[in-house]
């Protein structure tokens, strides 16, 4: 089975995170005309992320989708059993090798022991009776006699396993070339029918629109039903507020709904970890710590989202029923608490982030900087081009796995989640006291 050894470098990982929300709030934006109907770059898409499972012809209304499926799950059970084959190969080839150490190192052991035992049988008989010299000698004779004794019994059982084992051995080496070539003829099977839908892509989704209904009137039915969801379902730009503090709301909102996007990165790279695990055997060393790291941020720049829409865990059994006025003086109050945690999550995020660059390792501008060796204008003025691209240049503090991801970025994202949080609290502080005033 071939492998796929694929490891994300880091400079991917950073703009995919940046510039794929961006592409996906743009499309987003777009304004839809006409009906819905196929397209060749979605078609082209699902072949790519999900051709393997025949998506791409269940996108385009095709029942030849059923034919991948049978073909993918020979991969996965050629798989599981070149896996078990493989245990099995491993283990009787611990055990052939080991015994075949043991037999090399006991005959070598038994036949030094065979070779002196002559010469202590003759030491014994010279020696004279009661004293040291007869019981040391007889003392040797009796640890020699002992080793021959454990020697043949580990060399019988090292040629019983080595008779059990070398069979095994083979067996397992011959079921795993099985799986394996089973698997990679499969996988191959899927490739070239992938690569056949890829040139009849254009042809498939011509053939879907033509067989597509035509567009029906709404009825009166779904017309009460759509009014009834767009009245339920609030639009979050109708959380802006007016005046100078809808600058800070709409910040908020673009960077609820830009981090938002990365849960469909997550879905793409947890989808290519199954399939480099248990079609490819091949699983990486950086999609769980890119996806949980990625998730670290993404919690961390949503907070002031979440506070803008209201969308956190909040009892209001006694909050609900008060009047605006009376629910903006309850928000003056916990906005005590509500600060208290937001400058600490500020300032410690600045020192976590400031100490991340000053890490030993460090041996950027930056990391210089962060460590008080240089300032602030010293470091802006330092900045090169090899600042950027020479990887042995680090800024600051790395994972400690096989991917050494840089983790001082992640530092920062503190410091900007903070500074969210910090200017959505003073929003929502000028909101309650334009209430107040108003109700007075």
């Amino acid at each position: 089975m071939p492998s796929l050894d694929v490891t994300l470098p880091h400079w991917a990982y950073w703009v995919g995170l940046i510039v794929f929300p961006l592409v996906a709030m743009v499309l987003a934006r777009r304004p839809r005309t006409g009906p819905s109907k196929y397209t060749n770059a979605l078609g082209y898409f699902i072949l790519v992320t999900g051709g393997m499972l025949g998506l791409h012809r269940f996108y385009l209304r095709s029942l030849m989708g059923l034919a991948f499926i049978p073909v993918f799950i020979l991969i996965l059970i050629s798989n599981s059993n070149g896996q078990e084959a493989r245990s099995v190969l491993s283990d009787a080839s611990n055990v052939v090798r080991q015994a075949e150490r043991t037999l090399e190192r006991e005959t070598g052991r038994i036949e030094a022991a065979e070779a002196d035992l002559p010469k202590m049988r003759a030491d014994l008989a010279e020696a004279e009776e009661g004293t040291f010299a007869k019981r040391r000698a007889e003392k040797n004779i009796a640890r020699a006699e002992q080793r021959l004794s454990d020697g043949r019994e580990r060399i019988a059982q090292a040629t019983e396993d080595l008779k059990t084992a070398t069979p095994a051995l083979e067996v397992a080496g011959d079921n795993l070339a099985f799986w394996n070539k089973v698997g990679a003829y499969a996988l191959y099977v899927l490739l070239a029918a992938m690569l056949v839908d890829a040139v009849l892509m254009p042809g498939l989704v011509r053939r879907a629109n033509q067989n597509l209904p035509e567009e029906e009137p709404e009825s009166e039915a779904e017309k009460a039903l759509r009014e009834l969801e767009e009245a339920e379902n609030v639009e979050d730009s109708s959380h802006v507020s007016t005046g100078w503090t809808g600058w800070i709301d709409r910040t908020s909102l673009m960077a609820g709904e830009f981090v938002s996007y990365w849960a469909v990165i997550a879905v793409f790279v947890y989808y290519f970890e199954v399939i480099s695990r248990y079609v490819f055997g091949s699983p990486t060393n950086w999609a769980h710590e890119a996806m949980y790291l990625m998730f670290g941020m993404q919690y961390l720049i949503a907070g002031s989202y979440a506070m803008l829409t209201e969308a956190h865990v909040r009892v209001d059994i006694f909050y609900a029923p008060l009047s605006r006025p009376k629910r903006a003086w309850a928000d003056l109050f916990t906005s005590i608490f509500f600060f208290i945690f937001a400058f600490t999550l500020l300032f410690t995020g600045y020192k976590f982030a400031l100490d991340a660059n000053a890490v030993a390792t460090g041996n950027g501008v930056i990391s210089e900087w962060a460590r008080g060796n240089i300032g602030f204008g010293e470091m802006l003025g330092s900045m090169s081009l090899a600042q950027w691209t020479d990887p042995n240049i680090r800024w600051g503090e790395i994972s400690f796995n096989e991917w050494e991801i840089p983790l001082w970025p992640m530092k920062w994202v503190m410091v900007i989640g903070g500074l969210l949080l910090v200017l959505q609290g003073i929003s929502k502080l000028a909101q309650d006291v334009r209430a107040i005033v108003k109700g007075a």
